[in-house]
C-alpha cells in the first residue's frame, strides 16, 4: 500500500528551493498475522502523521510505502534488499519487532538508509556499532528492570517464574527480568514460536510455587499459555512485556482468564498523547489509538521534519536524524551516538486487563 502525502511549502524555516523537498519512505512490520495488533496502531500513527503533513504543506510529495513482513526476519530481508536497491527510497520507519530489525539492519546500513523504529526494543540492536538504526522508545534494559520492579514492589511477589519464547526480543527481555528479580526468581523455562501445547511449562510453574509469572514474547504464544495456566488452576499474577500489548490478547485468552493480566511497555498511553492526536486518530480509524500509535507518529515526524528542512538524500536524512532534537507526542526525541533516545526521556508504563480491555495502570520507575 502506498500513501502519498504532500509536504513542504515555502515558509521561513523551509528551503527556498521547494523542489528539493520530499521523498519516499518505507515502513515495514507485522501488518498481518497473529501479532499484527501490536504493530498496526503504530503504522496507522505514522500514516496519520504523513496525511497531516500533506494537508499542512502542499508543495512537495512524501510517499509512504508499506511492506508487510509478518514480523519475520526471513520475510523482512528480501524487503530490505528491495528497498536498499531502489534509490528512490531515502529513509525507513521500522522495524517494529526486534528480530526483523536485527536481520535487516546491516542491509540498510550498507545502503546508507536511516532507520527510525517505533517499537523494536532489544538492547543489542544498538550495541554493535550499526550507524543506521535509531529508536524513539526505551530498550529492554529499561523495560526489564521496570517490569521486575513492578513484580517486586507493586505485586509484592515472593516467588516469580520467568518464561520466554527464545526470540531476539522475548529471550533477551526474559533474561533481563530474571536477573533483576534476583533471589525471588524461583525458575525459568523456554517455549517456542508457534507452540500450542504448554502443558510442560504450566506444570513447572505450578510446581515452583510461584505467585507471579513473567512472560517474554508475543501474543501468538502468550495467549494460549495464559489460557492453559488458568485452566490448570493457576491463580497467580501474570505479567508480560510489550509484545503482548494487543487487544487480541484478552480476546484470545478470554475475558475471565485474562482479567488482571499486566503488560509493561516503553510506550505512553496513546489516548494521553499531546494535542489533538487521540481525537484525530479516532476520527480517522474509528478506534482509540492503540499500542505505539503515538510512537509511530513520532518516528514519522522525525523524518517529516527533515523533509520540511529540505533534506532529500539518504545521507542528508541520516545526518538529520543523528542531530535531531525536538519535542514529540511521547517525549523529547534526541538520539545518543548509538541511536538510543536519551535515557532521561524514556518512560515505562504498566497496563492491566480489566473487563477484557487493556487499560493504563501506572508509570513504572525504570529501576
Amino acid at each position: 500500500m502506498v500513501l502519498a502525502a504532500a509536504g513542504c511549502s515555502k515558509t521561513p524555516d523551509t528551503p527556498a528551493d521547494a523542489a528539493k523537498c520530499g521523498g519516499k519512505v518505507a515502513i515495514f512490520g507485522a501488518f498481518t498475522g497473529g501479532n499484527a495488533g501490536v504493530v498496526t496502531p503504530s503504522r496507522d500513527g505514522a500514516k496519520l502523521a504523513v496525511e497531516k503533513f500533506n494537508a499542512a504543506n502542499p508543495k512537495c510529495l512524501v510517499t509512504l510505502v508499506e511492506f508487510d513482513t509478518e514480523g519475520d526476519g526471513a520475510k523482512a530481508t528480501p524487503v530490505a534488499n528491495q528497498v536498499a536497491q531502489d534509490q528512490s527510497f531515502v529513509a525507513v520507519i521500522g522495524g517494529a519487532f526486534s528480530g526483523e530489525t536485527r536481520a535487516t539492519m546491516p542491509i540498510y546500513e550498507a545502503a546508507g538508509l536511516v532507520m527510525v523504529s517505533q517499537s523494536a526494543t532489544a538492547t543489542d540492536l544498538t550495541t554493535k556499532g550499526n550507524k543506521a538504526f535509531h529508536r524513539v522508545v526505551g530498550n529492554d534494559d529499561s523495560q526489564g528492570p521496570a517490569a521486575a520492579s513492578y513484580i517486586k514492589n507493586v505485586l509484592k511477589s515472593q516467588k516469580a517464574y520467568v518464561v520466554d519464547d527464545g526470540t531476539t526480543y522475548g529471550g533477551a527481555l526474559g533474561a533481563t527480568v530474571k536477573t533483576q528479580l534476583g533471589a525471588i526468581a524461583v525458575g525459568s523455562d523456554k517455549v517456542q514460536e508457534k507452540q500450542v501445547d504448554f502443558a510442560a511449562t504450566v506444570s513447572k510453574v505450578k510446581n515452583s510455587g510461584a505467585d507471579a509469572v513473567f512472560y517474554g514474547g508475543y501474543v501468538n504464544e502468550a495467549a494460549p499459555f495464559l489460557k492453559q495456566l488458568r485452566a490448570a488452576g493457576y491463580t497467580g499474577k501474570f505479567i508480560g512485556g510489550d509484545g503482548i500489548y494487543d487487544t487480541a490478547f484478552a480476546t484470545a485468552v478470554g475475558a475471565a482468564a485474562a482479567e488482571g493480566a499486566i503488560i509493561t511497555c516503553p510506550c505512553i498511553p496513546s489516548i494521553n498523547a499531546k494535542g489533538s492526536f487521540p481525537a484525530d486518530f479516532k476520527a480517522k480509524y474509528t478506534a482509540d489509538p492503540g499500542p505505539y500509535a503515538a510512537e509511530g507518529w513520532d518516528a514519522a515526524t522525525v523524518l517529516l521534519d527533515g523533509f520540511k528542512a529540505g533534506k532529500t538524500t539518504r545521507k542528508e536524512l541520516l545526518d538529520w536524524v543523528n542531530a535531531y532534537n525536538a519535542p514529540g507526542l511521547t517525549k523529547t526525541i534526541k538520539f545518543d551516538p548509538k541511536g538510543e533516545v536519551e535515557a532521561a526521556n524514556v518512560v515505562i508504563w504498566a497496563y492491566v486487563v480489566k473487563g477484557g480491555v487493556i487499560t493504563p495502570d501506572v508509570e513504572v520507575p525504570k529501576s
